[in-house]
This record gives C-alpha cells, structure tokens and sequence, in this order.
C-alpha cells in the first residue's frame, strides 16, 4: 500500500474554493445508509420480497449506472424501483449531518476573501434538502450541479461544461472530493489543488486514496488557511 500523502496547500495562492458535499461537507452516513439499507428494505416490502432477494434484485441496477448521471439521479430511481425516492429522504432528514469540523472550514474559507462553491453530482432534490435542513446554503457563492449540465463531474466534460457557465481558473482552485474518479477528472481538467478525502462516513474506517493529497476531513486544513491570512 501506498504512503498517505497529506495535502499542503499555498492559500496565497487559492481564489476558488469547491467542494463536493457528499463525504466532504456532509456525513456520507446519511447516503450509505439510504442506499445500502433503507432502500432494499423499502424495496423488499413493497415488492414481496426477502432483504436478500431484494438486494440481489437492485444490485445489478446499481452496477450498471454507477459513475454514471443517473446513479446520482432521484427521479431515475424512483421509477426503477416504484419508490419515492425523494420523500424517502425527506423522512430521514434528520441523519443529515456535517462531516466534524467542516462547517469552521467552512467559515475560515469565506474569512479569508476565498470564493466558495459547492460542486456535486446530487439530484436537486437531495442538495437542495441538506443545505435547508443543515443551513449551509448560506456559506456557498454557487452550487454547480451535474444535473444542470448532463455529466457527472466523473466526466471532463462536466468540467468544461461548468468553467464555461461559470468561470474559474483552474490554476487559481482547490478541489476536495472523496470520489477517486472524480478526483481524477478534476486533475486532467487542471485543477491545481486536488485534495482526497480519506473519512467521508464517520461509521467507517479511514481509507487511504493512493496517488493524491489527501486529509481525513476538512477540519484538517482548517489551521494552515487561518495562519496563512492572519
């Protein structure tokens, strides 16, 4: 296994903040959850069906869309499965939670003069739900999402798509994600700070992410941003 490379960044440096939110900001728990097992149980009950045979009936239609824009699309899911997938969330709303420490990141990036966009691959209906129920919708310049351009951010086209609507210069942005494939793209698309996240779910174990900078959480570099605008 790979050394862990810790990010260092020069702030001086950063004009573009973005920030995936799934396993960034917020608490990939929420998602994992929702996914791996309120999903087949709903799935299981409405259908007839054991939780092993419902979970051997979706996992086929997961793998086949994964990295794709419909694995991240609400209205997609619902009609695969005949569940309401959106209102599902909104019942659980209450697992919604940020990743410790993001949220003064959050604040120490705004503090410093930084422009703070958040980048994701969610529907419009699962963002717009965890930035109301968390308040974070007050921190983010902008909220690009792949739904608007038809790429996930997985997809350089996404990248083009985005910097065209809204410019940036990729040598002036840091990125953070927890998605190696989306990492990935970011660092073909130029981006100069590519940063992994290595503790994206508080209920699982910390992962490496070979080939990248990367830090536990946010909060980890939450201290060298205020030392370098002090």
């Amino acid at each position: 296994m790979s050394a862990i490379v810790n990010a260092t960044v020069d702030w001086g440096a950063v004009e573009w903040v973005l920030l995936d939110m799934d396993g960034t900001v917020l608490d990939l728990s929420f998602d994992n959850y929702f996914w791996r097992e309120l999903v087949p149980l709903r799935y299981a009950e409405k259908n007839g069906l054991t939780l092993d045979q419902a979970r051997s009936v979706l996992a086929p239609k997961f793998e086949a869309v994964q990295h794709t824009l419909p694995w991240y699309c609400t209205d997609y899911w619902s009609e695969v499965t005949g569940l309401d997938m959106a209102g599902i969330k909104r019942e659980i709303r209450a697992r919604i939670a940020p990743i410790d420490g993001a949220e003064d990141f959050l604040k120490a990036v705004l503090a410093a003069g930084k422009r703070l966009w958040l980048v994701t691959n969610a529907h419009p209906d699962s963002w717009r739900l965890k930035l109301e129920y968390t308040g974070f919708d007050r921190y983010f310049e902008q909220v690009i999402c792949s739904h608007d351009y038809g790429f996930p951010k997985e997809d350089l086209r996404f990248w083009e798509a985005a910097q065209a609507a809204h410019p940036f210069d990729p040598a002036r942005t840091l990125f953070a994600d927890d998605s190696m494939p989306v990492l990935l793209a970011a660092r073909a698309f130029g981006i100069a700070w590519v940063i992994g996240m290595r503790k994206p779910d508080s209920q699982m174990p910390e992962r490496p992410l070979e080939a990248f900078a990367s830090v536990r959480t946010l909060a980890e570099l939450t201290p060298s941003l205020r030392a370098a605008t002090r």
